[in-house]
Formats: C-alpha cells, sequence, structure tokens
C-alpha cells in the first residue's frame, strides 16, 4: 500500500481536494508519467483514490482521496511530523555509518 516515496506524495498531492492529472506533475516535482500512472493505479486498486472522468473534449481526469484515503491522512501527517524532529538524529547516524564504513 505505502510502499514508496510517490505513494506518499500522491496522496498528499490530493489532501485539498480533487486533482487533475496534468496537476500531479506541477505538484510533485520528478515524478515520470509512466511512476505517476503506475502509483496512481495502485492507489486505485488499492481503494485509497478514486478517479472520476468529466465527458468533456478531452475528457477531464480527476483523482480524489476515497473516505479510506482520507483516513490514511492523520497518520501521514504523524510520520511528517516524527521525520521532521528526528531529521538531525538521522543525519548524526549516517554520518557515522559513512565514518565507519570508510574505515573499514
Amino acid at each position: 500500500m505505502i510502499s514508496s516515496k510517490w505513494v506518499v506524495l500522491v496522496i498528499y498531492a490530493m489532501e485539498d481536494g480533487p486533482v487533475r492529472y496534468g496537476e500531479f506533475s506541477r505538484r510533485i516535482e520528478g515524478i515520470s508519467k509512466k511512476m505517476l500512472t503506475q502509483t496512481l493505479r495502485q492507489l486505485e486498486r488499492d481503494g485509497l483514490i478514486e478517479r472520476d472522468i468529466h465527458p468533456t473534449v478531452p475528457p477531464a481526469v480527476e483523482y480524489r482521496l476515497t473516505a479510506l484515503g482520507e483516513s490514511l491522512l492523520p497518520f501521514m501527517r504523524q510520520l511528517k511530523t516524527w521525520a521532521a524532529a528526528n531529521l538531525p538524529l538521522v543525519e548524526a547516524a549516517r554520518t557515522r555509518f559513512d565514518a565507519q564504513s570508510l574505515a573499514e
């Protein structure tokens, strides 16, 4: 379900409401069209998002969080808060690890 950074970023992109396909690329730096499509399909399959197709020319496709997807947001926010609070500790651990690896 939450198996990559792209999943988290795509969910956050829909936090404030529906998002059109093309808007994801503007909101999520570095995501390829292939990865975006795979991620959206995975989230739709898992029941975390829904895809709405509007009968316009050309067809407009929007994605939005389902109730299940919205229920995940508080946990993601907690994880984001934890990560921000502990980033200095993680960076220090990485520095120690890298120094030990060079010494070996």
